[in-house]
C-alpha cells in the first residue's frame, strides 16, 4: 500500500518565477526542495565552486594541514588507510595522490572486507609498525577506531583521522536530569569530521571522498605548491563519484559538487575511469548521477565485494589504456557475477520473511549463511525497498556474524543500534545503513545463554541463530516506529494534466539535475486517465507503452519501466478478470490514477516529450 501526497509548501511561486526567469511549476519543485529564501534557490540553480564551503572551517583542517606538510618535508613513511567501498577507494585516491604531489613518502592499504573488516583493525596497526609506517592518515574510517589509534600511539606511530560517521557516544545524565550524549572522540593527533559537535562545519552531510578532497584542497592553499593545485580538477571527479555511491543528499555543496565533478568526468583524463566508462558502454558525454552509482560505482564496488578493493584502486592509479581495459574489464565481470549472486540472495531473504511471518516485525533481521556477507548490503536494500521496513541481513563471516542494515525514513539505525550495542564486537555507519560484527557466540548476554562456538560449523550456525533470535527481539522490541511508519509515502511535487506538459517545461527541468537523493525527479500526478491501449516493449517484453485519453480528449502515451506483473494484476483486481489482456489487445478503457514523471527521449536521432508512469491507483 502507497499513501500519496501533494506537496504544499507556501512561497511566492510568481516572484520567484519572474526573479529566476522560470516557470511557476518550477518555482512550485524548488518550495518543495526546502527551499524557502530567494539566495537558496540562487545557490540551487546556478551555484559554483565558489559557493562551497571553505575546508578550514572543520575542525582541526589546519593542525592536520600542519602536521602533513611538515611529515612529507621531513621523508615521513606516512600510509593512507581506507575502506573497501566506493567512498573509500576513491578517498584514499584523492590522499594518496595528493600527498604524492606533496613529495610525500607514502603508500596506501585498502582493509580486505573478508580478513579485515571495516576501518582500522590491531592487524592494520601491526603491519604498520613491521613496514616502519610513523604517520597513518586514514579516510572514509577511523572515528570509532580509538583502541586502535591507541595501539599506534604505544608504537610510536602517529594517526590523523579523516572521517565521516557518527562519532560513538555514550549516554551520560545532565544537571537537568536528562539523558545526554557524550563524544567518544578518538585520541587522534588531528580528527577531520564534520559529524562532530565542536565542528561547526556548515554542511555536515559529505562523504568519506569530499572530506578527502577538502584536505588536499587546505593542503594546496597552505602550500601553495602548483603540483596540488593542479590535480584539483580530478580529485573533484572522485569527489563526485564517492557523493553519489556513498548515497549522500544531493542538497547544498553536494549537488554542486556532484554537477561540476559530473562536467569533469565527461572529459576525464583518468584512464581507469575511462575504461570503466567504456566496457560499460556508456558515453562520455552523457555521464549522469544514474550512471555513478547503478553502473560504474557498483563495478568499482564488485572488487571489494567478490576480490580485494585493492584491485578497484590499482584501475584508478592506471598509467597505461591498455593496464586500464584489463582491470577494467575484470571489475565488470565480477560485477555481472555479483548481480546474480545478489538475485539469489533476494530469493532466499524472501523465503525466510514468508517462512517466519517476518512482515510482522518492525525491523526485520535475517539470517542468511550461505550468502556472502559482502552481498549483504546489496540484499539489505533490496528487501528494505520492496517491504519499506529496516532490514538487517546477517552472514557468517570468518570470525563470527557480520552483516548489514538499512533503514527507513525516521529510524536512525546508528542511534537504535547504540542501544543494543552488547550484541556487536564491532559497528558503525549513519541514520540510513550501518555495518556490524558479532563475535562467535561464546558472550555472555542477558537472559540468554548461547553455546560458545570457535569456527563456522553445524554446532555454530545454531549458536549463531540463538545470538540472532535474541537480537532480533531487543531490537523490535526497542523500536518506536508506528504502523503509519511503515507506509510507503509518494511525495507529489505537481498536480498536472498531461496536457499541460511540454518540451520547454522538460528542458527546464533539466536546471534541477543532477537527480539522487534529497533532489529526486519531480512526480506530477492526473487523476482518472483512461487507458486504451497497452504494448510490451524491449527484448524481454519487460516494460510497456500505453495510450492514454485524458479527461480533456486528447491522447497521449505513457511509458511503464516498473513491474508489469504487479500492474496486470492491479488492473484485474480492479476491473476483473480479463481486464489485462483486454487492454493489450486495444479494447480496454480502464479509469486509473497515475503519478508520472517528464522527460525528453531520443531515438534514432529524434527527440520527444515523454511521460513515464511511477506509480497508479
Amino acid at each position: 500500500m502507497e499513501k500519496w501526497f501533494v506537496a504544499a509548501k507556501k512561497a511566492d511561486f510568481d516572484k520567484w518565477a519572474a526573479e529566476f526567469e522560470i516557470s511557476p511549476v518550477l518555482a512550485r519543485i524548488l518550495r518543495n526542495r526546502d527551499l524557502t529564501e530567494e539566495a537558496q534557490v540562487e545557490k540551487f540553480l546556478y551555484g559554483g565552486l565558489e559557493d562551497c564551503y571553505s575546508p578550514w572551517l572543520m575542525k582541526d583542517m589546519e593542525k592536520a594541514a600542519d602536521l602533513i606538510t611538515e611529515a612529507a618535508g621531513q621523508g615521513t613513511f606516512m600510509r593512507v588507510i581506507g575502506d573497501y567501498d566506493v567512498d573509500g577507494i576513491c578517498s584514499a585516491y584523492i590522499l594518496t595522490k595528493g600527498f604524492q604531489m606533496l613529495g610525500a613518502k607514502v603508500d596506501t592499504v585498502i582493509p580486505h572486507r573478508i580478513h579485515d573488516g571495516y576501518g582500522l583493525n590491531d592487524e592494520l596497526i601491526e603491519e604498520a609498525r613491521r613496514d616502519g609506517v610513523e604517520l597513518i592518515v586514514t579516510c572514509d574510517n577511523g572515528i570509532a577506531a580509538a583502541d586502535q589509534i591507541r595501539l599506534a600511539a604505544s608504537y610510536g606511530i602517529r594517526v590523523i583521522v579523516t572521517d565521516h560517521h557518527e562519532v560513538p557516544f555514550r549516554l551520560i545524565t545532565a544537571e537537568d536530569g536528562k539523558m545526554v550524549k557524550e563524544e567518544l572522540l578518538p585520541p587522534a593527533l588531528a580528527v577531520i569530521d564534520p559529524k562532530q559537535k565542536q565542528c561547526g562545519y556548515p554542511f555536515p552531510g559529505i562523504c568519506g571522498g569530499v572530506v578527502a578532497y577538502k584536505l588536499i584542497q587546505a593542503l594546496a592553499e597552505r602550500t601553495g605548491n602548483p603540483a596540488l593545485e593542479g590535480i584539483l580538477e580530478e580529485m573533484l571527479e572522485f569527489a563526485a563519484l564517492s557523493t553519489v555511491c556513498d548515497v549522500m543528499e544531493l542538497r547544498d555543496e553536494n549537488r554542486i559538487l556532484v554537477r561540476e565533478g559530473l562536467k569533469r568526468l565527461r572529459n576525464s583524463v583518468n584512464q581507469g575511469l575511462r575504461a570503466l566508462i567504456e566496457v560499460n558502454q556508456l558515453e562520455m558525454k552523457s555521464l549522469s548521477a544514474y550512471h555513478l552509482g547503478f553502473v560504474i560505482g557498483p563495478c568499482l564496488n564488485a572488487t571489494g565485494r567478490l576480490d580485494t578493493a585493492r584491485r578497484a584502486l590499482e584501475l584508478l592509479q592506471s598509467r597505461s589504456k591498455a593496464e586500464a581495459f584489463v582491470l577494467a574489464g575484470e571489475l565488470k565481470e565480477m560485477n555481472d557475477s555479483r548481480k546474480a549472486l545478489t538475485l539469489r540472495g533476494v530469493a532466499e531473504a524472501e523465503s525466510h520473511i514468508a517462512a517466519d511471518h517476518m512482515e510482522k516485525d518492525k525491523v526485520m533481521v535475517i539470517f542468511l549463511p550461505s550468502v556472502h556477507e559482502s552481498l549483504a548490503g546489496i540484499v539489505a536494500g533490496r528487501i528494505r525497498e520492496r517491504y519499506n521496513h529496516p532490514v538487517f541481513i546477517l552472514t557468517l563471516g570468518e570470525e563470527g556474524i557480520k552483516g548489514s542494515g538499512r533503514s527507513v525514513e525516521g529510524y536512525h539505525m546508528y542511534d537504535a543500534m547504540s542501544e543494543v550495542k552488547h550484541f556487536f564486537t564491532k559497528f558503525g555507519g549513519h541514520a540510513m545503513a550501518a555495518g556490524l560484527s558479532m563475535a562467535w557466540p561464546s558472550m555472555a548476554l542477558p537472559s540468554m545463554a548461547v553455546p560458545s562456538v570457535a569456527v563456522p560449523s553445524l554446532t555454530g550456525k545454531v549458536g549463531a541463530e540463538e545470538l540472532i533470535a535474541a537480537f532480533r527481539r531487543e531490537i523490535n522490541e526497542r523500536c518506536r516506529l508506528t504502523e503509519e511508519d511503515f507506509t510507503a509515502r509518494v511525495h507529489i511535487d505537481v498536480p498536472m494534466p498531461l496536457d499541460y506538459a511540454s518540451e520547454k517545461l522538460a528542458e527546464e527541468l533539466e536546471l534541477l539535475e543532477p537527480f539522487g537523493v534529497g533532489n529526486p525527479r519531480p512526480l506530477f500526478a492526473e487523476k482518472d486517465l483512461i487507458f486504451l491501449a497497452g504494448y510490451r516493449m524491449g527484448a524481454k517484453k519487460n516494460f510497456a507503452r500505453y495510450t492514454v485519453q485524458t479527461p480533456s480528449g486528447s491522447r497521449k502515451q505513457l511509458v511503464y519501466f516498473g513491474d508489469l506483473e504487479s500492474f496486470g494484476s492491479f488492473v484485474d483486481e480492479k476491473y476483473g478478470p480479463g481486464s489485462e489482456a483486454a487492454l493489450y489487445e486495444g479494447r480496454a478503457r480502464l479509469k486509473i490514477s497515475v503519478v508520472y514523471q517528464l522527460g525528453k527521449n531520443t531515438y534514432k536521432g529524434k527527440q520527444e516529450l515523454q511521460y513515464i508512469m511511477q506509480h497508479y491507483c
